[in-house]
């Protein structure tokens, strides 16, 4: 294994879900206060599962995203 590809492409990886989950979230949280479903002072639970095909890696990793 190429230790170095192998570390950039986990990194890339990771840059690419860390991205699409802010655009995502953020879009999501904007849309929510202009339809009035969020009053944009919440503390929203969120939790991201990530696996790996050809594995057994499931991990759940969990926090909060604060508005205010």
């Amino acid at each position: 294994m190429d230790e170095d590809k192998f570390n950039m492409s986990i990194r890339k990886f990771l840059k690419t879900l860390g991205v699409t989950a802010q655009r995502e979230i953020e879009q999501v949280v904007r849309a929510g206060i202009a339809d009035g479903t969020l009053k944009g002072s919440e503390s929203l639970p969120a939790k991201a599962t990530i696996t790996l095909g050809g594995t057994k890696l499931a991990i759940d990793v969990a926090g909060k995203i604060e508005l205010a």
